[in-house]
């Protein structure tokens, strides 16, 4: 039998100490649970471990005479679950130290089972004092490295904290009903059928709410390509872009596919979805096949049209740009513990470089969709505003959204407005 607090251990310190994905680390270690149940339990112990390791981390600098980070890592990491489970999940005191403790035993580490066991009642003896000290700086009051609490303070001063704590809270579950197969009413009635709390979102005309997250290939539908699943944020593509029948488009660094997907239900379109990473690839033509949508998929760097464009002008672009991800941290934990303070300007030049790269394939009359699920102005505004300063036939198309606030640029939603992902769009047209 495998301990899933000891597995989630190890999944936690692949990916806060050496440097793998949540999604990487899933793919390693789930599978060694058969019931669907634990797999759960995995899944919600490492998203929060990761959520707040900058938090939990730094506590155990106090607490431990000599670090385990580099000679024990995933009993490192297991301290760190129990401090989760202590303030974060507040399961029972006895039954969250009982169960890290009986965890180090499963990881082969007997002889660090009182030391486990005497961190842990050290922390509820000295909690209110310890969350005191935590609670007095930012980066550890809201589980945010530093250089990325004090980015978000900067950019955003007097929603900071709000910001913060929106990345902190768990996101619902959205889906996208796929109107080529199905309607959202009908949808909605047949996951009520089943027993799930799934809403009609408010303004968003395709898209489905259900509270919490749950196994979406157990949901009805799924097999069938009724819907998938994506942020209502992501969802606002399809609206700026405004396909019409018989458009050529371009969705540019396009996995997972889940925009061009929604595009391709929208209208009858020729569209072309291009990923830099042949691997990524797969993913989109899965969704593709499940959701039963035709799309030509190809490998190329946006940045270089000229290894992988036929010459024929494209009347929509869709550039998801390569990102930070800083306005999707609710969802993707992990990305706290990856990223770094220069990687924004890599990325901003980066971004630069496609845009450019990409606007003369847009017909005359045609539109852009620029993107990034980011919220640091340098990778948007700072990204869009000297492209049209230099681009005398290029027109920013103004528009507002019922969350959010308009950017110099374009339009911002910041993590948590309306209950949606942080995301940035900017639309333009040429003339």
């Amino acid at each position: 039998m495998t301990d899933t607090r000891a597995l989630a251990a190890k999944s936690l310190a692949d990916i806060a100490l050496h440097g793998a994905s949540l999604r990487e680390a899933m793919d390693r270690h789930a599978q060694k649970l058969p019931d669907p149940r634990d797999r759960a339990l995995l899944m919600a112990l490492v998203s929060d471990g990761a959520r707040w390791w900058p938090r939990f981390d730094a506590a155990l600098d106090g607490l431990l005479e000599r670090p385990l980070r580099k000679k024990e890592p995933a009993v490192h990491a297991l301290l760190v679950l129990g401090l989760v489970q202590l303030e974060v999940l507040e399961l029972a005191d006895y039954a969250a130290v009982a169960a890290t403790v009986e965890a180090v035993r499963a990881l082969k580490r007997p002889q660090l089972a009182g030391l486990v066991n005497a961190v842990l009642r050290r922390w509820q003896r000295e909690r209110v004092a310890l969350l005191a000290a935590l609670d007095a700086k930012p980066e550890t009051r809201h589980a945010h490295p530093r250089w990325l609490a004090e980015a978000i303070a900067r950019d955003w001063p007097t929603q900071a904290d709000a910001i913060m704590a929106a990345d902190n809270r768990e996101p619902p579950l959205m889906l996208r009903a796929n109107r080529r197969r199905s309607d959202r009413d009908s949808l909605i009635e047949r996951l009520r059928l089943d027993g799930q709390a799934a809403e009609p979102h408010a303004w968003l005309t395709d898209a489905i709410v259900l509270p919490h997250s749950t196994d979406v290939t157990r949901l009805p539908g799924f097999a069938d390509g009724l819907f998938a699943v994506q942020d209502g944020a992501a969802q606002i593509a399809a609206d700026l872009a405004d396909v019409r029948d018989g458009h050529r488009v371009l969705d540019a660094c396009a996995a997972p596919g889940g925009k061009a997907c929604h595009l391709l239900e929208r209208a009858d379109v020729a569209l072309t979805a291009l990923e830099f990473e042949p691997k990524r690839t797969e993913r989109i033509r899965d969704n593709l096949t499940r959701l039963h949508l035709q799309a030509r998929v190809i490998v190329g760097d946006a940045g270089q049209p000229s290894a992988w464009w036929d010459g024929q002008a494209f009347d929509r672009i869709l550039v998801d740009a390569p990102c930070s991800a800083t306005g999707v941290l609710r969802r993707r934990p992990d990305v706290r513990l990856h990223r770094r303070a220069d990687d924004i300007s890599a990325l901003a030049t980066q971004q630069r470089r496609i845009l450019e790269a990409l606007w003369p394939l847009l017909a005359p009359g045609g539109r852009l969709v620029y993107i990034t699920c980011a919220l640091l102005r340098a990778e948007n505004e700072a990204v869009v505003a000297p492209f049209l300063a230099t681009h005398a036939d290029a027109h920013a198309v103004s528009f507002t959204l019922p969350v959010g606030q308009a950017a110099a640029t374009g339009w911002q939603i910041l993590p948590g407005d309306g209950d949606l992902d942080g995301m940035y769009y900017a639309v333009l047209e040429k003339r």
